[in-house]
């Protein structure tokens, strides 16, 4: 069996009685950064071999995997943050798990996104997550395609590029569009500011950008 278990995306009393059972009942556990989930094992009084499995070396990885599933070896992924293949890691594993006739699961848990959609206030009924953008080729494109899009857009963002971010989306959507960015999601410096586009450029001009950010935006009423 192959796991997807969701780890917190801040405070740990997020982490599921469930996840912490596979977890200590796995042969091995893959992780994103092993350094950055240790803390989270020791935490949790888990104590089992894990290897890194990131995206520089998740092709190459992905044959001794399924190899080590098809040896009856059972195998937890997990992420330094949330769900697992939500804009990281995971997705060739599963996809090559499944074409195997291997058995999957993925258990539910934090996602990022989720929290700072509902907090947004913008309609939830209907959405789509764009996550991570193009740095560089394809975003005009892109932006250019979702200037369009109806439903409420969802997008990470780091902290660096976020106020770069919110001037394209003004550019693009337009700076009266509603929009909302949360920032610190479950921890001790959670945020969400909303606002027109126009207002959340000012707010962040003026306040110190630190934290991993998610960046809701109301679709078109065009």
């Amino acid at each position: 069996m192959l796991y997807l278990v969701p780890t917190p995306i801040g405070n740990l009393e997020d982490m599921t009685f469930r996840a912490i059972r596979i977890l200590k009942e796995v042969d091995l556990i893959l992780a994103e950064d092993t350094r950055t989930s240790a803390p989270l094992l020791k935490h949790f009084g888990i104590e089992k071999k894990v290897f890194a499995h990131h995206q520089h070396n998740e092709h190459k990885a992905v044959a001794e995997i399924i190899r080590f599933l098809k040896e009856g070896q059972h195998v937890a992924l997990i992420s330094d943050a949330g769900t697992p293949a939500i804009s990281d890691p995971g997705f060739l594993l599963v996809r090559e798990a499944i074409k195997e006739g291997l058995e999957v699961q993925c258990l539910p848990g934090a996602t990022a996104f989720v929290p700072a959609l509902v907090n947004s206030g913008l309609p939830n009924d209907r959405f789509c997550f764009e996550g991570f953008l193009p740095v560089k080729k394809g975003r005009q494109t892109r932006l250019k395609q979702l200037a369009e899009e109806k439903r409420t857009m969802i997008f990470y963002e780091s902290p660096h590029r976020i106020l770069k971010t919110i001037a394209e989306f003004a550019v693009y959507f337009g700076e009266e569009r509603e929009a909302s960015i949360s920032r610190e999601l479950s921890k001790l410096y959670e945020e969400t500011v909303r606002g027109t586009l126009a207002t959340l450029k000012l707010h962040f001009e003026q306040h110190p950008i630190k934290g991993e950010f998610v960046f809701c935006v109301a679709g078109s009423e065009l």
